[in-house]
């Protein structure tokens, strides 16, 4: 099994989702990436858009989110939102 990635989805009210999963993808201003276990750190400015998270046993989550920012180190993504809510 691969290692798992530890995830919080928050908005600025709320927690939307968190867990583990095995892989996000988003779309930050640059463009979309997709996050893998042992993904180096970096710090991404969200743009809106669907966030998708893929749970180990294959189903995905999917949230819509708009400004804020993702961040990835050491296994943790956690992404930001002003506006996040599950799809």
């Amino acid at each position: 099994m691969a290692a798992a990635l530890n995830v919080s989805v928050v908005a600025a009210d709320q927690e939307v989702w968190a867990g583990e999963a095995t892989m996000v993808v988003a779309r930050t201003v640059e463009g979309e990436i997709g996050i893998l276990a042992g993904h180096e750190p970096m710090l991404a400015i969200l743009a809106s858009g669907e966030v998708r998270v893929t749970l180990a046993d294959g189903k995905k989550i999917v949230a819509e989110a708009a400004d804020g920012f993702l961040s990835v180190a050491n296994n943790v993504v956690t992404i930001v939102a002003r506006k996040a809510g599950l799809v």
